[in-house]
């Protein structure tokens, strides 16, 4: 990537794509760093725009980002939006054939698709490792980065595999490192794991006005959950202990004129993609 950057072009994209005219705080010195080349890991806040921090700079330059993310569901909604933006995006995942992801990663060497999204655990295959060499990367975006390091709460062995990455990519494709949470452990930990060629780590307040927690004890939680879905408008995702659980407060609501259902890993791929989509276009109020 070139080592001068013109914003103005990153502003357009965003514009043309998002129909934003000026970045979030912390998004534009991001991009600035990732379009110099340099390894950048990014701390902000869940819902502070961080798909931005990748996507942006990805459309500015020719080749494959490569986004490494272990939430299969949030890998879905993204490609599935990036394509309505007629932004040509692929995934590739544990619920698809060996047949369907070589094929997928073929397109992305062959077409002119601008994002990859990834599992972790597919860094390791023998289908991928063959390709990686010719897949014209331009950039690799670790999303939930903390994922890698033994001190996080969300250690995940899969993500000791991304670095490997620069052996067959090699040494001039940038890393962008994303996460919401990280302590200087665990920040000192993800350039280190991810091999960052010099430390550099931005980041922003995570001060969020438009969010309140409360906590509420009460007897009859079913009866409370009822009322306050009643009292409020709009969706809402509902958290349980387990898959059972998940199913039974779905059909309270359901009984209680309440739009819910249930989504668990449990469930089939199929079955969860059409929940999730129900969700997402409001079909169903609470899940």
């Amino acid at each position: 990537m070139q080592e001068e950057i013109n914003i103005d072009n990153y502003r357009r994209i965003l514009t043309k794509y998002w129909g934003f005219t000026v970045f979030r705080p912390l998004q534009e010195d991001i991009i600035r760093s990732v379009a110099m080349g340099k390894d950048t890991l990014g701390l902000m806040p869940t819902g502070g725009g961080k798909s931005m921090t990748f996507q942006v700079p990805a459309l500015a330059v020719d080749g494959v980002c490569l986004v490494i993310t272990p939430l299969i569901a949030l890998m879905k909604e993204q490609v599935r939006r990036l394509n309505e933006l007629k932004i040509k995006t692929l995934a590739v995942h544990s619920g698809m054939s060996r047949e369907e992801i070589e094929i997928a990663l073929d397109n992305c060497i062959y077409g002119d698709y601008k994002f990859l999204y990834i599992s972790p655990e597919r860094i390791s295959t023998a289908v991928f490792q063959s390709r990686a060499p010719r897949l014209n990367l331009s950039l690799v975006a670790v999303d939930e980065a903390h994922c890698i390091s033994q001190w996080g709460y969300d250690f995940r062995p899969s993500y000791l595999k991304i670095a490997s990455l620069r052996n067959f990519i090699g040494p001039d494709v940038p890393f962008l490192a994303l996460t919401a949470s990280a302590t200087p452990q665990v920040t000192m930990d993800i350039m280190e794991k991810l091999e960052f060629r010099e430390k550099n780590v931005l980041k922003t307040s995570f001060l969020r006005k438009n969010i309140s927690y409360l906590v509420r004890s009460v007897e009859d939680k079913g009866t409370y959950l009822v009322k306050t879905l009643k009292d409020y408008k709009g969706s809402g995702i509902v958290y349980v202990r387990s898959r059972r659980r998940s199913k039974e407060v779905a059909q309270l609501l359901a009984e209680n004129g309440i739009s819910a259902d249930f989504y668990h890993a449990g469930l089939p791929n199929d079955l969860r993609d059409k929940k999730q989509s129900e969700w997402s276009a409001g079909r169903t109020r609470v899940i």
